[in-house]
């Protein structure tokens, strides 16, 4: 059994309630918001895999929303798999670096550089440090690679449409890969750096096309298009793999 729950209501907004639940013995936040316009109750993984959010219709039951959740605990159990690859971040385990998988390797070294290297025909990524600081460690080699390229295509893409970029930030969010704002100030996640270049190109082509139209209608995509051909195959695979990017732990 669920334990139970009361709507709460606040500030005009629909009701909803937060709470933990159980699956395959990981316990995971639960949004549970009601919304007027639902005819059915609709379960998400948000990016990730750590949280879940439940949407269901106004004045529903409490007791069907808890029949619901225990019927959808196959589900969850089978999609929540897929989120297993965090425990890689470690000696030995495995990091994609622009698309292509690096073997981690602890150098020893108390101030040795995090750096990608070919040993033989092996991608290796070597970091140094001590242990606890290893995913921090791969976590700022990231965010750099990221702003390297990333700045680059956008100069590059920007120089063709000839709109100014403000500022470029990154940034860990779950929701978008990327934003752009209507003053030019371009923020990105820096996990695409583990995409690749493509997909990378992509996304800096995505935000940089929003200083011109500021929408996703036709003359946006074409735009995007213009910029990088590799649009659609790029989308396609952010669908497919974007949340296992967001599932590797860093913390």
């Amino acid at each position: 059994m669920f334990p139970s729950f009361k709507w709460c209501r606040g500030g005009g907004t629909p009701a909803q309630v937060t709470r933990e639940i159980a699956v395959a013995g990981k316990v995971l936040p639960l949004t549970i918001r009601q919304n007027a316009r639902a005819t059915r109750m609709t379960l998400r993984i948000e990016p990730g895999g750590r949280a879940l959010k439940l949407t269901v219709p106004e004045g529903l039951p409490e007791r069907e929303v808890s029949a619901f959740l225990t019927r959808q605990q196959g589900w969850l159990m089978t999609k929540l798999a897929r989120f297993s690859g965090e425990s890689e971040i470690e000696h030995g385990g495995m990091i994609f670096i622009r698309g292509v998988s690096h073997r981690i390797e602890r150098t020893g070294r108390i101030r040795g550089l995090t750096e990608a290297v070919m040993v033989g025909d092996e991608p290796i990524l070597r970091v140094g440090g001590a242990e606890e600081h290893l995913r921090r460690r791969i976590a700022d080699f990231l965010k750099k690679e990221a702003r390297l390229e990333l700045e680059r295509l956008v100069a590059v893409y920007s120089g063709r449409i000839g709109r100014p970029v403000r500022s470029l930030s990154l940034k860990d969010t779950r929701s978008r890969w990327g934003s752009c704002s209507a003053e030019g100030d371009l923020s990105f996640s820096w996990r695409i750096a583990m995409a690749p270049p493509k997909v990378i190109a992509y996304l800096a082509a995505h935000e940089v096309a929003h200083l011109q139209e500021m929408n996703h209608g036709p003359g946006f995509w074409a735009l995007c298009e213009k910029l990088c051909p590799d649009t659609r195959d790029a989308r396609h695979w952010l669908k497919r793999n974007g949340t296992m990017l967001h599932a590797i732990d860093f913390g």
